[in-house]
Formats: C-alpha cells, structure tokens, sequence
C-alpha cells in the first residue's frame, strides 16, 4: 500500500462529516487562547524572568516532549477503551484549567510550571483527537478532514496573536492583565466538545472484537503489538522524525523578530503572519494531496522549510518576515498531510497507537531540537542555528525523495 501516493480521483462525495467541523471549531478556540498567551511568552520569559535563550528552547523540547510521551499513551489508550472523546474532554479540559496559572504566576518556575500542565493536557488529547476524526471520516476525504482541522487550529493561531496586539496597545503593555484574556476562548472550546462532539457509536465495539481477536491485547498495554505497525508507517515517522529536527520552533521566530529590532507592541506580528500563511495554506493543502499525492506536498513543504531557514539566517527585516511567511507555508503544506499518512498507515484498531508513537518520536526529537538551537544561538549566534535547520531540511527532501522511490512506489 502506497501512504504517501494516493489516488488522484478523490470521491464523488465531498461533504466532511459534522464531527469535523466540530473538532475543527475546538481547534480554533483552544489555539486562539494558547497562541494569545504564547506571542509574548518568549520575550516575558527572556526579558521579565531573565531566562537565556538555551533554557527558553529547553523547555520547548521538554514541554513538547512530555506532551508527546503523553499523546502515545493517550493513543494506546483510546484504542483499548474505544472511548476517543472521553481522552480527548480530560486534555482539553486540563489546558484549559491552566490558562489561568500564567497571569498568576509571580516568577519562572511557576511559569514553567504552567506550561508542562498546558502541555500534558495537549499530550492526553492529541492521539484521540485525531483517531476520533478519522474514525468519523471515510478514507477518501481524510486528507481534506486533517487539512480543514489544522487549518480552523491555525485561524485561531492568527487570532490570538492579533487579540494580543491590540490588547498590548490598549493595556499599555501591562503583559500581566493581558494573559487573564486567554481563559475565556479555552472555556468556549471545552463546552463545544462536551456538548457538540459525538463519538462514533460503533467504535467501541470494534476495539472489543480487536481486543478479542489479538491473542493477549486484553491483558497486555498496546505497546505490545506496535511491532504489528507495518513498515510504510515506519517509513512515515522516520520522514517525520528528520524533518522535525530541522524545524526550529515558534519561540525562535518571536526571538528573531525581537533581535532583528522588532518592537514589543508588534512582536505578535511574527506569530500572526505565520499562523495567517498557515491557515491559508492548510486546508488546499490537504486536497491537493488527494489530488498530487501526499509525497508532492511534503517535498514542496521540506524545499519551503530550507527557503525559511535560509532567510531567518539572514540579517534585516524584509528576509525576517519573508522567512517567517515561508515557516507558516512549510507548516500548512505538511502537517495535515503527515497525519493523513499515519491514519492511512496504520489499522484502524491500532490507530490511536500508531498517532501515540508518531507523536512520541517527534517529541523526544523536539526535545533534541530545541535545546540544540539554544545552544547554536547562545554560542554561535542565530544565523548558525537557523543554518543547522537548513541542512536538515535538505537532508529530510533528499530522504523524502529516495523513501518515495524505494518504499513508496
């Protein structure tokens, strides 16, 4: 079977199932909130706290990290119990009981503190999440469902950052009372998925027949029959895994733009053009690749990463926000792809298992990643760090490139 090909004739029917506008609606409100938070946070974190910049990426990684270790057992977990929704309430509903420790943090470690709670939340809904949306979604259109999802997620990106600039302006920079406005839009969120969401009515039967079915699963965790994952999945998280060392997170970006001279007021703008670009580019994304195929826009989406790196590393605004535009083209043309891949790899029973490991190795290479870049940037400066990022992300095409003819097809 072919993951990253797919056919060019996509189904006749192309309504998307209720359940994923929902989830997309869920997506929307939740990043709205983290994002708004999260456009200064960087800055407060290396300007108010006084953190360098290798402790900043270190807990990115960490918190990246924790959230992934969390979304593979999250994802084995929703497997056995056939019970998506119920995962995915209790991590929504955790982030969102976090929201408010930030405004009332008094110094770092509080700080921290929230954002590992935030990203333990992310890490137990991520896998059911995404196995619940293809669970509610006929093959055909999975590319188009994952696309439309990421891209409500990133329209709240964009809008929490915009909130942000608008609310520095009116709150005269008072970064504290700014944070209190995240906590409403995770509230929203968490209500659309109590009350809207519904879980496939089926799904917990057929993880019953599954469990009857695989000799010693009722006993033993799922992790015991990852080795049945078959080996174009594999092919998937070592793409995605490469790939994932390349990329720089977010928090650079912003400390970029705040060394490249741009001002505290319009630091959000980072965040904002790049959550913009993405959310444009999602969801088109995802039917291109059920028109082209998956493998085209992953290339094209690891040929845009080098591009941005390359223009990060550069000196003056016009390569900063060029680079910056390109980081959120690169995320649309491939993280909605990504995940349709894992679906499309991985039995529909073990599912949630396959998207718990994927999740997992791209955690733990976060991980790697950022406390990585802080150490080029610290030691080196930032051009050397952004200039690592671009030779992974040739690496990641020319692997791209030789997976598609050798496994592929």
């Amino acid at each position: 079977m072919a993951i990253l090909e797919t056919s060019p004739n996509p189904a006749p029917n192309t309504r998307l199932p209720r359940t994923v506008w929902l989830l997309g609606w869920v997506s929307l409100f939740m990043d709205m909130s983290s994002e708004l938070i999260h456009a200064v946070l960087p800055v407060y974190m290396t300007s108010v706290l006084g953190l360098s910049v290798v402790v900043v990426g270190l807990v990115e990684g960490l918190a990246e990290a924790t959230a992934s270790v969390l979304k593979a057992f999250s994802g084995a977990l929703s497997d056995r119990l056939g019970k998506r929704k119920l995962l995915a309430v209790l991590g929504y509903g955790l982030s969102a009981a976090t929201k408010p420790l930030f405004p009332l943090a008094s110094g770092a470690t509080e700080v921290i503190a929230a954002r590992f709670i935030d990203r333990i939340g992310k890490g137990i809904r991520g896998a059911p999440r995404d196995a619940l949306l293809a669970d509610a979604t006929p093959e055909p259109l999975r590319n188009a469902a994952y696309g439309l999802r990421q891209s409500m997620d990133t329209v709240g990106a964009f809008l929490g950052p915009l909130a942000a600039i608008g609310l520095l302006w009116w709150l005269h920079d008072r970064l504290r009372l700014l944070l209190w406005f995240g906590v409403l839009p995770a509230v929203v969120a968490v209500g659309i998925l109590v009350f809207g969401v519904r879980e496939p009515a089926n799904l917990g039967a057929r993880s019953a027949a599954s469990r009857g079915k695989q000799p010693g699963v009722d006993k033993a965790p799922r992790f015991a029959v990852v080795r049945s994952l078959p080996r174009p999945y594999w092919g998937v998280v070592a793409l995605a895994g490469v790939f994932t060392l390349a990329r720089l997170s977010e928090a650079f970006l912003v400390l970029r733009g705040q060394q490249q001279g741009v001002p505290l007021l319009w630091i959000p703008l980072v965040t904002l053009l790049f959550s913009l670009v993405y959310a444009a580019s999602a969801y088109p994304a995802g039917v291109l690749a059920q028109r082209y195929g998956r493998r085209v826009l992953l290339m094209s989406g690891m040929g845009v990463l080098l591009a941005s790196m390359l223009l990060l590393a550069l000196p003056g605004m016009p390569a900063l926000w060029l680079g910056v535009a390109l980081y959120g083209l690169h995320l649309g043309l491939t993280q909605g792809v990504f995940a349709a891949a894992v679906a499309a790899a991985a039995p529909q029973t073990l599912r949630g298992t396959a998207f718990g490991v994927y999740y997992l190795i791209s955690g733990l290479l976060q991980l790697l990643a950022g406390f990585g870049a802080g150490w080029l940037w610290q030691d080196f400066g930032a051009p050397y760090a952004f200039g690592t990022g671009a030779a992974l992300a040739a690496g990641a095409l020319m692997l791209a490139a030789w997976q598609s003819r050798a496994r592929f097809g």
